[in-house]
């Protein structure tokens, strides 16, 4: 089976080139499932009804969010009727919506799809990684391909998970930082890992907002209303090939493109 992961897809720039390029490379690589991380997908922040379907029209499975999964009020009113929408895991008191969803591949095999958020910089969530340990167990009653968000900020921490789910998982990839690493491999007990997919959206930016308002409040420290940029897209993300049978991950290959603004 092959996954398509899809970096933090930021506003309209983002929808704009998954629109643009999606169909083309999931014929161009066969893939199975796509996966994308959709928490800032509505302004730069957030998402709503309308902004996931859309995101559904256009081919993508399944959304996995993060630290912004609240910021569009509307969410409550949807998340709870929407199943192939998955919030972090690892919030307290059990929030609406499910931090793990399985879906089932048209032709495929089930699939577990856990969004986890981290806590280095992040917020006061409970444990990712003994949240994590406990879903998968239960996941893995159910199939062996399964498929981990991990929406944080620090490098030790995704680090930390990579190998805390290697031989447990398929698959560990991260996000929130919306810049592509170059350090993706298949892990000795054959988790695919990969510190962050990169993000999804205005090129020329800074990690997704105009930069001449970034580099204002850099140089003023003064409160800033940041906003999404324009211009040209970059299209962010990582093919992963899984052996259904076993849940190992057998290659990972980073996704780059661009399209003009």
């Amino acid at each position: 089976m092959r996954v398509l992961m899809i970096g933090d897809i930021i506003g309209q720039p983002g929808r704009t080139i998954v629109e643009a390029m999606l169909t083309r490379l999931k014929t161009n690589y066969q893939i199975d499932l796509t996966i994308a991380n959709g928490e800032n997908a509505a302004g730069g922040i957030g998402i709503t009804e309308p902004v996931a379907r859309e995101l559904f029209s256009l081919g993508i499975d399944v959304l996995t969010m993060g630290n912004h999964v609240w910021d569009k009020r509307e969410i409550f009113d949807f998340i709870d009727r929407e199943p192939r929408i998955v919030r972090p895991l690892n919030y307290p008191m059990n929030p609406p919506g499910q931090g793990s969803v399985l879906f089932e591949v048209k032709g495929g095999p089930k699939v577990g799809i856990i969004s986890l958020s981290g806590r280095v910089y992040m917020g006061d969530l409970d444990c990712p990684f003994q949240a994590v340990t406990a879903e998968t167990a239960r996941l893995r009653s159910e199939t062996p391909v399964i498929i981990v968000d991990f929406h944080a900020e620090a490098t030790s921490e995704k680090v930390a998970m990579g190998w805390h789910l290697d031989g447990k998982v398929s698959v560990v990839a991260g996000t929130h930082t919306h810049v592509q690493t170059a350090d993706e491999r298949v892990l000795p007990g054959g988790t695919a890992y990969i510190t962050d997919l990169g993000m999804t959206g205005p090129l020329n930016s800074v990690i997704g907002v105009k930069k001449e308002l970034v580099l204002a409040k850099f140089l003023t420290q003064m409160p800033t209303r940041f906003s999404v940029a324009s211009g040209d897209m970059v299209f962010s993300g990582a093919v992963i090939d899984i052996d259904v049978t076993s849940g190992r991950a057998q290659t990972i290959t980073r996704v780059m493109d661009f399209l003009p603004g």
